[in-house]
């Protein structure tokens, strides 16, 4: 008789939170990097700028947004992968095929993304506020007053401006991170060499975070620029070409700063998610 642990529907959106608190100023300063019109700042000078003109607490701008999204985003792509992939692994054929784990990710991260985008749309906004000057700035005091301020003052369908690339870049990451680290996850396992321990998790995790990097990067470049955009794009075409003219490297503008905080972001999301599926997860005695 073996006992096993299976994550609860809202463990990621938890385990996502958490590692959030730790990454925010690396995303403060990867949304940054993003939107300059010039590439003016690298990541160390950006921090340096950010610090000096609003001081080290202006790192976490924007962190109850980010949280926010967390739990909308991260909470929803879990809870579908997750409850998907174990709901099928129960069936006793074993583990899932790796397309099918694309495939799953994808469907989750795209309905995640959307969901998210509200949040995402404030996150981005908060976090770029203090770049402009004090009369354009927006000021939303948290995450709930952004949302209310934005449906009041430019509608319902500003809130979801974006969503399309937020999806997209949800797919994607979701595959990157959720996919791939399962079948990570799955590979190291089967070599017989390394139990399902921290550092299984840790490796697994850091391969996933790697994959999803290259993978949502020109997504999220795009993404950052519509959704902190002040009416200078059409659409998510008109952006495009936009961004097309600044080369193709464009597309990849803040890829280190990106990397250096999604990798580390993803190994702390599953290595939390595994300390609650492991000592609060629900119990499956076979």
């Amino acid at each position: 008789m073996t006992e096993k642990r299976m994550s609860r529907w809202y463990f990621g959106g938890l385990a996502s939170c958490g590692a959030a608190c730790c990454t925010h100023p690396l995303d403060l300063i990867k949304v940054h990097l993003q939107t300059q019109q010039e590439v003016k700042k690298r990541m160390m000078g950006m921090a340096l700028h950010v610090v000096k003109t609003d001081g080290v607490l202006a790192l976490y701008n924007g962190l109850s947004a980010s949280l926010c999204r967390q739990m909308s985003y991260s909470l929803t792509r879990f809870a579908i992968y997750e409850t998907v992939r174990d709901m099928m692994g129960s069936t006793g054929q074993g583990p899932m095929p790796f397309y099918q784990k694309v495939l799953l990710g994808a469907f989750g991260g795209f309905t995640g993304g959307f969901v998210g985008t509200p949040a995402d749309m404030v996150n981005v906004r908060m976090q770029n506020d203090m770049k402009l000057p004090p009369e354009l700035r927006r000021n939303y005091k948290h995450a709930i007053d952004g949302l209310y301020r934005v449906f009041r003052e430019e509608g319902m369908r500003r809130l979801f401006s974006g969503a399309t690339m937020a999806s997209s870049r949800g797919a994607l990451v979701t595959v990157g991170q959720l996919a791939c680290y399962d079948q990570a996850k799955q590979l190291v396992l089967g070599t017989g060499m390394m139990g399902d321990n921290m550092l299984t998790h840790f490796l697994s995790s850091f391969i996933a975070g790697g994959c999803a990097t290259v993978l949502c990067q020109p997504l999220d470049v795009l993404k950052t620029r519509l959704m902190s955009s002040k009416g200078e794009y059409t659409g998510v075409s008109h952006c495009l070409r936009e961004t097309a003219k600044l080369g193709p490297l464009a597309f990849y503008k803040g890829l280190v700063p990106a990397g250096i905080r999604l990798v580390p972001h993803t190994v702390l999301t599953f290595i939390f998610l595994e300390q609650l599926k492991k000592y609060f997860g629900i119990r499956i005695i076979s």
